[in-house]
């Protein structure tokens, strides 16, 4: 089971994917993020089961998994290869940074290449969505706090990262989330999944989390090392090698090209540039 945040006639709602079909949730909660502070999804899910789609996928708009998340936490160079090939050593804690809400955008959506940038980058990436929050959280029992997964795309302007990478990271609608979060228990191991990121049909990385530097249960005890996780919070956790800037020529995305981040055993983020002057 999948679970989206949606759109169909009356703003946006939860609802859960079974085949090509959503089912209505919005009477468990306002959002996704308020339904995980209530308690795990196992409630959610049982209330699914009862129920049949409403509204056929294809007919909604998917936001961003988690669209009022307060906070977006990246994970930087946290794949060696990745590391070497931007040429920086592989770090020995997580690098961190944000990203704000503003800056992603959910599947099938558009995202936007800026104006003022020639250097737009793409990264596809596993996102963690916490469950269950906490403060210095031991590795061992880390993955207890997660309520699910899902693809990420951590769009990146090169040229504005190098004299600002709070910037570089954070234009609007430049990277996106999605296309839903699949529950915990339906991926044990968040660190065996095959990851592929497509630039209108040609594969430009191709790599298993199994080659994080990094753990998923890693990341999320060195967090709640410095900060209270709350449910909602959503972790990026690194992109493997292939990004554009790491080739010769470099390969920036432009308007018209069409990005896929596909994962295994979650599925297929699908975005589509489009000039930020188009919009």
């Amino acid at each position: 089971m999948k679970f989206v945040s949606y759109e169909y006639s009356e703003g946006v709602k939860i609802g859960a994917v079974i085949d090509d079909g959503i089912i209505d949730l919005s009477d468990a909660g306002p959002s996704l993020k308020a339904v995980l502070a209530t308690g795990p999804l196992d409630n959610l899910i049982k209330v699914a089961e009862c129920r049949s789609p409403s509204v056929d996928l294809d007919h909604v708009v998917l936001h961003q998994v988690i669209p009022d998340t307060e906070r977006i936490i990246c994970v930087g160079k946290n794949y060696r290869d990745h590391a070497k090939e931007m040429g920086s050593i592989s770090p020995t804690v997580p690098n961190l940074f944000m990203r704000t809400a503003h800056s992603l955008v959910g599947h099938q959506q558009s995202v936007l290449k800026p104006k003022v940038s020639e250097q737009y980058d793409f990264e596809g990436e596993l996102a963690v969505i916490i469950g269950r929050g906490g403060r210095h959280i031991e590795a061992d029992k880390a993955l207890s706090h997660v309520a699910g997964y899902s693809c990420f795309l951590d769009g990146t302007m090169r040229d504005y990262q190098k004299h600002s990478f709070t910037a570089g990271k954070n234009f609007d609608s430049s990277g996106a989330c999605g296309p839903w979060l699949v529950p915990a228990q339906e991926i044990p191991d968040p660190g065996e999944l095959k990851l592929q990121t497509r630039i209108n049909g040609t594969v430009m990385q191709d790599a298993s989390t199994a080659d994080m530097i990094f753990s998923v249960a890693e990341i999320i005890s060195y967090v709640s090392e410095f900060t209270h996780l709350e449910p909602g919070d959503v972790l990026a956790t690194g992109t493997p090698s292939g990004v554009g800037a790491g080739r010769t020529p470099p390969v920036w995305l432009a308007p018209g090209d069409h990005i896929e981040v596909e994962i295994e055993s979650i599925g297929v983020l699908s975005n589509t540039v489009k000039a930020e002057s188009e919009v």
